[in-house]
């Protein structure tokens, strides 16, 4: 020993501190080992719990505080700060304040609008949908997002079913318009986004815009008395045909837009949005998440795979909104020098398949994806707050208990949940797929859809487990994992997913008909190799003494759909399979698919670069196997 250890021995150590320091290493591995994610699902839970505190003591103290609200508190204390960035030009929060309190002045003094009616909104992603929508919603108004993807009939369905005041048009849609406006109620007051027009008895915004005061209307007209209250009318393409419109309240746009916040956005974040503001993902989640945060957004017109990566480097973006599709195009563009020299740190969306979520990451570097699921007008929502490749969330006793869900057996043929004798549901086994149902209750309310109440209660299931308790159907496969992760299987009903949207089957088989030498028609999505979702395919029985009419069929379906509904395939049968309740059979043409080799019937592609119908031969065939024909 030293003589400073002589000097200065070293103190003994407790002889229970060994012990201690063994049992927290011990402790500590045993957590990684058999509870590998706890930390990371405490750290998300108390995120949720910290939020919904919040908004509940807000309601507690008679604040209810909107998302509203919060933009213009941030246009007050960060007035010079970007909020938009669109083609290069910056609108700071106080730039969409003031031009937000322009239209709400507009319509306060032409529009004869009340707190509580509704405006339909047409318009493509630029700042005035942004201004438009934030105007109304200072006079009170429930804004209605119509897709510009849908057209004639289908549209003119979205306007009446949400009952609207007035329609207000962005100048780009002006087609959209002229197609729908012999055919519209007469108590609809069009607006169109111009400075003047040649439409009888159609307003003009733009020029009545710039002679507005910016001063604000008073807050009375925007104030909310409840966070249940309806906000927003957002449309989807559910089970049952046609589009309807979900009722988005207070809440759901408060939830929706914590989404960035919770998956770890920061105010100095920079967002940006290519997918279409009528989607609650580029609304609530990107514009609202920016507004919960303070941050910036960079608005594209049009999503672009060859503009992607140089907008991200030229406006420094940090975070990026997805769905699958969008990923697979930007992997499958040519590769280029430095495709990880962008500041991106994450990508939050859904519908990603594995094998692009691995390339993706592998190609463009250490971004974050920050995979969720949750339906527009659903009461749950699943996060990947663990980055788990291909999982759409991760479950546990805590979330459950807050948001109570289970994934129930169901009978593919008959089309409904599998009910035992005693006529109860009976719930899947881990790794087996189940349909996903999340209870109705007072904290996890479902708002239905405006219009027919028809519609909100096929989306109920009742006396699921015991007597007298409601369930929302999602009408989503999904399957839990041993490690309770969550995978999205696929879709049940009238309804498959191209393109990033969902289509009902019901809705196209329905213009096809309207063909006067197309007896039936039955309408299905079957799988294409490397492509996400389905693509459409549409199995026809014509008239007696007809013959198919190609050119008359593409025009139909061009003319009266969006294009990611046109069906990609035609089947010509003699006789149309039914099922035992007299219903259209899928299953086996699903099954079949649309292999020249295999369907003896006559077989039609849509050949987009010929504008088209045309055999599909067993060269068509291979050549759309190959990814050498462009769907």
């Amino acid at each position: 020993m030293s003589r400073w250890g002589h000097l200065y021995p070293l103190p003994m150590l407790p002889s229970w501190v060994p012990g201690a320091a063994a049992s927290v290493v011990s402790l500590h591995l045993i957590q990684k080992l058999l509870f590998p994610y706890f930390w990371a699902d405490l750290r998300y839970l108390m995120k949720v719990m910290v939020y919904g505190v919040t908004v509940e003591v807000y309601r507690l103290q008679g604040r209810i505080v909107t998302v509203l609200d919060k933009f213009v508190k941030l246009a007050e204390k960060q007035p010079h700060k970007p909020f938009l960035i669109y083609e290069g030009t910056v609108h700071t929060y106080r730039d969409v304040d003031r031009r937000s309190n322009r239209i709400a002045q507009v319509f306060l003094h032409h529009g004869a609008l009340k707190k509580g009616d509704t405006v339909a909104l047409l318009m493509g992603n630029e700042p005035d949908f942004i201004h438009v929508w934030f105007g109304l919603a200072k006079l009170g108004c429930v804004v209605a997002f119509l897709n510009f993807n849908v057209r004639s009939r289908s549209l003119l369905h979205c306007v009446s079913s949400c009952e609207p005041k007035i329609l207000v048009v962005g100048a780009d849609l002006l087609g959209t318009l002229e197609e729908i406006l012999p055919n519209l109620q007469k108590d609809v007051s069009v607006w169109i986004m111009t400075k003047d027009s040649t439409f009888p008895s159609v307003h003009t915004l733009l020029d009545k815009i710039e002679a507005a005061s910016e001063d604000a209307v008073p807050f009375n007209r925007r104030s909310a008395n409840n966070l249940k209250s309806t906000v927003l009318y957002i449309f989807t393409s559910g089970t049952t045909g046609l589009p309807k419109a979900a009722v988005i309240s207070h809440m759901q746009v408060l939830k929706g837009a914590a989404g960035l916040w919770a998956f770890g956005a920061t105010a100095e974040d920079i967002v940006y949005i290519t997918l279409p503001l009528y989607h609650s993902a580029a609304s609530l989640l990107g514009i609202g998440g920016c507004i919960e945060l303070g941050a910036t957004c960079v608005l594209k017109k049009k999503f672009s795979a060859s503009q992607f990566w140089s907008d991200c480097k030229k406006y420094n973006v940090t975070v990026i909104q997805y769905i699958g599709e969008l990923c697979r195009y930007l992997c499958s563009q040519p590769v280029k020098e430095g495709e990880k020299n962008h500041k991106v740190r994450l990508a939050v969306g859904n519908g990603v398949r594995i094998d692009v979520w691995r390339e993706f990451l592998d190609r463009f570097g250490a971004v974050k994806i920050c995979e969720f699921y949750g339906a527009t007008e659903g009461n749950i929502c699943f996060m990947n707050h663990t980055g788990k490749i291909g999982s759409v969330g991760r479950t546990n006793f805590f979330y459950k208990l807050f948001f109570p869900f289970d994934l129930i057996k169901y009978d593919f043929q008959k089309d409904e949940p599998i009910r035992n004798k005693h006529g109860w549901c009976e719930k899947v086994k881990k790794g087996e797929a189940g349909l996903l149902i999340s209870k109705v209750n007072a904290k996890n309310p479902f708002f239905g859809y405006a219009g027919s109440k028809r519609h909100t209660e096929k989306k109920l299931l009742c006396e699921v487990f015991k007597k007298g308790d409601l369930y929302f159907n999602t009408g989503d496969l999904m399957v839990q994992d041993h490690e309770n992760f969550l995978y999205f299987w696929d879709r049940i009903g009238d309804t498959f997913r191209w393109k990033g949207e969902n289509v009902a089957t019901t809705e196209v088989a329905d213009v096809i008909v309207m063909l006067d030498f197309i007896q039936e028609a039955n309408v299905y999505g079957v799988s294409v190799p490397d492509h996400e979702g389905k693509a459409g395919m549409a199995s026809l029985i014509l008239k007696p003494n007809t013959s198919l009419d190609l050119e008359q069929m593409y025009k139909q379906v061009v003319t009266y759909l969006p294009s990611y509904a046109c069906p990609l395939f035609l089947r010509v049968q003699e006789k149309m399979e039914m099922t035992g309740t007299f219903k259209q059979q899928k299953f086996r043409l699903v099954d079949e698919g649309f292999n020249p080799s295999t369907v003896a019937d006559p077989l039609y592609f849509l050949d987009i670069s010929k504008k088209a119908y045309v055999l599909l031969t067993k060269e068509v065939h291979e050549m759309i196997l190959s990814g050498k024909m462009k769907l």
